[in-house]
């Protein structure tokens, strides 16, 4: 028997509220008709005995307290799914706004997802190529992983999402059976517009599923996205046994509207105001990356996230760090001197590199010469700093070649343009070239075998035009 209830007690924000209310469950889905016959759907985000929360979806105008009916439906809410959606483009709640008319589903599927059982996990091997040389060689990507982009305001993150969505691919073999999911959260019309072209010209918008949040839409509709998502995401993985690269932007977007439901809820505030159970919250959709045990696909994960004041302590960076298995962080001072993408070596990681490279993978020396970059960029620095006091003409002759690798390494490996797609020979040919303009002896991390295998300072010199000392500062950014 379904129930209708007449009237409310309160109306706040998003939010009405309703007693003396009985069997409902948490997220179960709400359907409120107004006294014009129009219909708005919600959906239960608290139960307090018989008092319950309703959030509304379309947001509460001509919402009346006395003459509104409302009908529990006695489900979740769900999103229809059908291999149809690749190529489609939809609305944070699921909604299609393509004008490709509805999707004819095969199966309805809970935005919540299914708890998985860690014992079924497989430990995530073979690596994601993004055709980005600071990414594919330092941070690898390797699918089944979670590894999110740190960025701040003004940084160039929805250029470097675009690039990653156009370029990204897996082994040949298992090619033709990748696709991406990407949610855009919060985002202005300016940036969807630039989403969608984007993608369309670079001819990849087939095997693209886009969810797009604008800034102007319900914040609930922005909590929804990035689990509608990650539900399309798990369809296409382990029932179409597709590999899946998930792009979520801006998680920062989805943060501050969860701290703005959580005050209207009237929920005692944590860390800079957010709720107390951001880190769970999080967890929920990060934690639903990977790999199945029995199913051919897999669920990978780029959470990018602007960080407020660049602030890498912050609660939203914080947590994420926390969850997920590495991170990658755009440098402000790189940014300013016209790198892109500017991506921070030294605090970036991929924790789960080490067992998805090398032979079998990309090709034998990658962790050896993977290390050496990080040890000669981190005394790049140290020898920065210490001209910065003496003065460059006063360093040892080490540090000037460690002062030329720097501006080398940060001309021709980090800079690469937003076009630009080198495979992973290409960029660890590259690395060792920059590798050989320092002398061989400080080249510690690397066996004896590989370094005679792969150093040649000769062909370093002619590459680079070593000698010439104009020659570094007047190349183009991203100039070879």
């Amino acid at each position: 028997m379904s129930l209708q209830y007449i009237g409310l007690n309160e109306i706040n924000g998003p939010l009405v509220f309703l007693d003396n209310v009985e069997d409902v469950g948490f997220e179960e889905m709400v359907e409120i008709t107004m006294e014009d016959g129009s219909s708005k759907m919600g959906r239960v985000v608290q139960i307090e005995g018989k008092k319950v929360v309703i959030q509304v979806f379309e947001g509460t105008n001509a919402v009346s307290l006395t003459n509104t009916k409302t009908k529990f439906l006695g489900k979740p809410m769900e999103i229809p799914l059908s291999k149809e959606i690749l190529g489609r483009t939809f609305s944070g709640s699921g909604k299609p706004i393509d004008g490709l008319g509805k999707i004819y589903a095969e199966k309805m599927a809970d935005i919540n997802g299914m708890p998985l059982n860690p014992v079924s996990r497989v430990y995530p091997r073979n690596y994601i190529n993004t055709g980005i040389s600071s990414i594919d060689s330092l941070t690898t990507l390797i699918r089944g992983q979670k590894l999110p982009i740190f960025s701040g305001s003004g940084m160039p993150h929805n250029e470097l999402a675009v690039q990653i969505v156009k370029q990204a691919k897996i082994s040949e073999g298992d090619g033709k059976n990748f696709a991406i999911v990407f949610a855009a959260m919060g985002v202005k019309n300016d940036v969807a517009d630039y989403f969608k072209r984007s993608f369309e010209e670079a001819g990849v918008m087939e095997k693209v599923v886009m969810f797009i949040n604008l800034s102007n839409d319900p914040i609930i509709e922005r909590t929804i996205a990035p689990r509608c998502a990650l539900t399309v995401a798990e369809y296409l993985a382990y029932e179409q046994d597709m590999h899946i690269l998930v792009i979520l932007t801006d998680m920062t977007s989805y943060c501050e509207a969860l701290r703005e439901f959580s005050s209207s809820k009237g929920e005692i505030p944590g860390r800079k105001g957010y709720p107390g159970y951001l880190y769970s919250d999080l967890s929920s959709l990060y934690e639903r990356a990977g790999i199945i045990e029995g199913a051919k696909g897999s669920v990978t994960q780029i959470p990018i996230l602007t960080m407020p004041n660049d602030d890498i302590t912050h609660p939203i960076p914080d947590l994420t760090g926390y969850i997920t298995e590495g991170q990658i962080v755009l440098d402000r001072d790189l940014h300013q001197k016209g790198i892109y993408p500017p991506v921070g070596v030294l605090p970036s990681l991929s924790r789960l590199m080490k067992d998805g490279i090398g032979a079998g993978y990309t090709r034998k020396d990658h962790s050896p010469v993977s290390n050496q970059l990080f040890a000669s960029y981190a005394k790049v620095q140290d020898a920065r700093s210490l001209a910065s006091v003496i003065g460059e003409d006063e360093l040892s002759e080490v540090d000037k070649k460690y002062m030329e690798f720097g501006e080398l390494f940060e001309i021709h490996f980090l800079s690469q343009g937003p076009d630009s797609n080198r495979d992973i020979q290409e960029t660890l040919d590259l690395g060792w070239d920059l590798l050989s303009v320092l002398p061989k002896s400080e080249l510690d991390r690397v066996d004896t075998e590989v370094l005679e295998e792969f150093y040649n300072n000769e062909r370093a010199v002619s590459r680079f035009r070593l000698g010439e000392k104009t020659i570094i500062r007047e190349l183009s950014v991203g100039g070879e």
